[in-house]
């Protein structure tokens, strides 16, 4: 074994997987509401053609507080250190969820909602200590992809909690059908399982997590204290970490990184730099790529808030009273939501495969920014032919050919989110403006996911009341048409990691990392090229794609 080999960096496999703990919790919790969500409403007193509005307007008031205080979460987790904020968001959200269960009144769930949305940044939070513990680009496409696999995890779980659990007086008589407490709170049942889950992944980050911050990783933690007394017996004894240099990228849509997370170790820093300005951050490629996410993840994340209520609202049997295609007909499944809650399974467990299996292969034949402008051209045609599916009588044929619809609007999402963010990473100029640039990409994102399912959601309303059921379908679809047109204008550059890579190349004495367990295989599956540029990537024209797709 060479020299070199004994020195190539090593994961931190025991701090990933205390991550994906805490990280798991916020997608399970999440997702659980999908099932249930109509119902909860409608239990509010709120007209049946009116759920999908207030539906909308629910989800679009979670994304705006998430939005408006992603930034000073941020700001928080520098000041404090990473770890204090990702226990507050976990405590936080647990409660929230707790309250959001009990809810009794459509103000009150709409103002839960809004707490649940200010009161948690971890999704950035956590992607910044990922790149804090990886900095070495070889790895960072194991160590990105653990996060998306553990949403994945969690949107397969979701879904099942909340339709299986809610309502249980009447869904499991004889098991809660003498308890008052689940009578008079139907929905709170999938609420304290996910707080069960929040509270298992809030102990082990506090006994278990280390701080990643330079500046606060040496301080005194109590909690890592008490968690080293409690497995002193199993306790490793590692090797110290050796300085390493810093390369890392966040392709992760979902969640961009928050600004000055990725310049948090000063050992990284030059000297002295001057404040980033909006002309450095605003270049016609950023903004072009700024763009196309935001309506990405408006016209698709509506999508997924409306279909829900689509899926519950009762069936309608097409005649001539009632319609004349294929503009004028209304209706739906009619499902309940532990039936909503077993397709959006299948939709989870389907998208996991997606995501780790497919995913790395096809931007590795076809290049990152072809996927996406593939990906952009289908999502149209996935929102224009879904109300149709409602027309289809034979019931097999008609969740036959739904789950289809449904599959592929899923795949073209996991091509969709991470292309578009290794993208607008590769359009930064350089590290120093990357954090700040995803710090503007995460309120850009929030603005589309709140405009989007309020939109979306009003139309909905009035499309049923006017028996016109193909109007926010067809609204998304003129949508997605525009959103589809900026990505024929995107270069898919260099990266800032790129063109800092030359400066770095001789630099080594990479240490070995702490934490490590040097024979477990993390995602195999999703493995790319490693070296800075590959000659397959040469050949098709994307420069630096090893370094950049981590998902």
């Amino acid at each position: 074994m060479t020299n070199q080999t004994k020195k190539m960096p090593k994961l931190p496999v025991q701090q990933l997987a205390i991550l994906a703990v805490a990280r798991f919790a916020e997608p399970l919790a999440l997702t659980s509401v999908f099932p249930y969500l109509p119902e909860m409403i409608a239990s509010f007193g709120v007209d049946k053609n009116d759920v999908a509005r207030w539906a909308g307007f629910t989800g679009a008031i979670f994304s705006i507080s998430q939005s408006v205080t992603a930034v000073a979460w941020g700001r928080a987790s520098d000041t404090f250190g990473r770890k204090p904020i990702i226990l507050w968001g976990l405590a936080s959200t647990m409660v929230c969820f707790l309250l959001w269960g009990m809810s009794t009144s459509l103000t009150m769930a709409i103002t839960v909602r809004a707490v649940m949305g200010g009161g948690n940044g971890n999704v950035g939070i956590i992607r910044t200590m990922v790149a804090e513990m990886v900095p070495e680009k070889v790895l960072q496409p194991k160590a990105f992809s653990l996060m998306p696999l553990v949403w994945s995890a969690g949107s397969v779980f979701g879904p099942a909690f909340g339709g299986f659990f809610a309502r249980p007086a009447e869904q499991y008589p004889n098991l809660f059908g003498r308890i008052e407490f689940f009578k008079q709170y139907p929905f709170v049942l999938p609420n304290l399982m996910a707080c069960c889950v929040f509270f298992i992944s809030f102990m082990t980050a506090l006994l278990f997590l280390k701080e990643t911050h330079h500046n606060k990783r040496h301080n005194k933690d109590w909690g890592l204290a008490l968690g080293e007394k409690l497995t002193r017996s199993f306790k490793r004894h590692t090797k110290s970490n050796a300085r390493r240099r810093l390369s890392f990228v966040d392709d992760e849509a979902s969640a961009p990184l928050l600004p000055n997370s990725t310049m948090s170790s000063s050992e990284h820093l030059p000297p002295k730099t001057q404040p980033v300005t909006l002309r450095e951050i605003f270049t016609p490629q950023t903004s072009i790529n700024l763009l196309a996410y935001t309506f990405l993840a408006l016209h698709s994340v509506a999508y997924d808030q409306v279909l829900p209520v689509f899926l519950n609202y009762p069936r309608v049997v097409p005649d001539e009273t009632n319609s004349h295609l294929p503009f004028q007909f209304t209706g739906g499944f009619g499902l309940s939501s532990d039936k909503i809650g077993t397709i959006y399974t299948i939709y989870g467990i389907a998208c996991g495969v997606v995501q780790f299996l497919l995913f790395p292969t096809l931007c590795a034949r076809f290049g990152v920014l072809t996927c996406y402008r593939a990906a952009s051209m289908v999502f149209p045609i996935v929102y224009f032919v879904t109300p149709f599916t409602a027309l289809i009588q034979d019931t097999t044929t008609r969740y036959a050919v739904f789950l289809t619809i449904m599959l592929v609007k899923g795949f073209v999402v996991i091509i969709g989110f991470p292309c578009t963010t290794i993208l607008l990473t590769n359009s930064a100029s350089s590290l120093r403006i990357l954090g700040t640039l995803n710090g503007f990409a995460t309120t850009f994102s929030g603005i589309g996911r709140a405009i989007g399912p309020a939109t979306i959601g009003a139309v909905f309303s009035w499309g049923v009341r006017k028996g016109y059921a193909v109007a926010p379908w067809w609204s998304l679809t003129l949508v997605g048409l525009v959103g589809a047109i900026p990505p024929w204008f995107i270069v898919d550059g260099e990266g800032p990691t790129s063109r800092s890579n030359a400066a770095d190349e001789d630099d080594g004495d990479e240490g070995e990392r702490d934490d490590v367990d040097e024979d477990v295989p993390i995602l195999e599956a999703a493995d790319v090229d490693s070296e800075p540029e590959s000659e397959t990537c040469k050949k098709k024209g994307r420069k630096g794609y090893g370094t950049t797709l981590s998902n």
